[in-house]
């Protein structure tokens, strides 16, 4: 199910009611949008401003940290700090729900999106709870996919439960609604996807191709050589990224092209997935490997990539593939649920079977051996992403789908 904005008055500003006084003054739909983590409230840049914009009181709910207060401050929302942790953990549940569910009701929001799994149901929860009019749980990926056992149960029921408490499921991707179809996490009525999918879109400005004819900055920064070619990945380091098969392929890569380097743009996260110490000691001592940790502007390391590699498990529908085809880079990708909407195959890249280092190895050859054809797929991987997902296209879907909601 897709929807569609109404252009001619996708601008408007929205408010509801009277004031609590009775008066006539029309006060702007309060919305609270809720992720897990802090990190998390970077999927959610321009997405808050626009809202904000729109005319809705935006209030940005995570666990503490540096990157909620400095999200919320850049788009112009308010912060609300709430303790939640990734893992399960009984006792901070139940008070991270318990704070949820005093917010909600002292604040009333008209609207809630909770996405991430603990935020997803314990939000979700608590909204239903609390009686928010309108409440939307924004589906990212299904963490359950890289898990097994008893655990997977586990995650499946509170995808069920949280998808039940919403009366939306707004899925990132195609394949990642049609995985939730076949799971039964929701109707099928229940789940949409707005446009061709992705939360934010790109931003054509910030993300473009090299302007100049000489070396990147970042190239020259690093001292790497206009003529080595680079592979790069963005993101969280961590086993579900597909990050120890990377590792494995650039080592066979470099077997053949010993000028290859390697460009790690992200941090080495805390999360259950995280990576073994023997993984990390072989980032950090590697001689063909630059690591950056964690940067607050990606763009400008995109165009010092021949390619990306994003090697993942799972998704709800990767930002950085776009970012990369934005900057007229093409990318290597798994046939993995969502990462598969994120690339045109043999077009705008190339699909491969997720866990092979094979598979990227000999993908990552094709592409630095042919640099008329990278070059090509770099140009038709921009022209996709600024037809199918502009920021303003996929902003303007967002705030027309939350509008028509009141």
């Amino acid at each position: 199910m897709t929807a569609s904005p109404n252009k001619s008055n996708s601008r408007s500003r929205v408010s509801v009611g009277a004031n609590s006084a009775g008066s006539n003054e029309i006060r702007p739909p309060r919305m609270v949008v809720g992720v897990t983590s802090a990190q998390t409230c970077l999927v959610l840049t321009g997405r808050l401003r626009a809202l904000q914009d729109t005319g809705f009181d935006v209030t940005l709910v995570s666990s503490p940290g540096e990157l909620l207060e400095h999200t919320a401050a850049a788009e112009g929302v308010a912060a609300r700090a709430i303790p939640m942790k990734r893992g399960i953990a009984p006792f901070s549940d139940a008070l991270a729900f318990f704070w949820l569910l005093v917010y909600l009701f002292r604040n009333r929001p008209e609207i809630t999106d909770f996405s991430t799994p603990k935020a997803g149901l314990l939000g979700n929860l608590a909204a239903w709870i609390a009686r928010v009019p309108h409440r939307v749980y924004t589906l990212r990926g299904l963490k359950l996919e890289s898990s097994r056992g008893g655990k997977r149960a586990v995650l499946l029921w509170s995808e069920k439960l949280a998808a039940s408490c919403a009366q939306v499921v707004l899925c990132n991707s195609q394949s990642l609604r049609s995985v939730a179809i076949q799971l039964g996490i929701a109707p099928a009525q229940k789940l949409r996807v707005l446009g061709y999918g992705s939360s934010n879109g790109v931003d054509a400005k910030r993300f473009h191709p090299e302007t100049c004819t000489g070396i990147s900055a970042i190239r020259r920064e690093l001292k790497i050589a206009g003529s080595d070619p680079v592979l790069g990945f963005v993101g969280r380091l961590t086993r579900d990224k597909g990050i120890p098969e990377l590792l494995v392929a650039f080592d066979q890569i470099l077997e053949l092209v010993p000028n290859c380097w390697l460009l790690l743009v992200g941090w080495f996260d805390r999360a259950e997935d995280a990576l073994d110490h023997h993984w990390r000691e072989h980032i950090l001592r590697h001689q063909r490997i630059w690591h950056t940790g964690f940067v607050k502007d990606t763009a400008p390391y995109y165009r010092a990539m021949d390619a990306l590699v994003l090697a993942t498990h799972r998704e709800g529908f990767p930002n950085v593939v776009l970012e990369a085809a934005a900057s007229g880079v093409p990318a290597i990708t798994t046939e993995s649920t969502g990462a598969r909407d994120a690339v045109v195959p043999e077009v705008t890249g190339f699909l491969i079977p997720p866990g092979r280092p094979d598979a990227i190895t000999e993908a990552a050859l094709q592409m630095i051996r042919d640099e008329e054809r990278r070059k090509q797929m770099g140009v038709a991987a921009r022209a996709w992403v600024m037809e199918k997902y502009s920021k303003e296209h996929v902003l303007g879907l967002a705030t027309e789908f939350y509008r028509e909601l009141l």
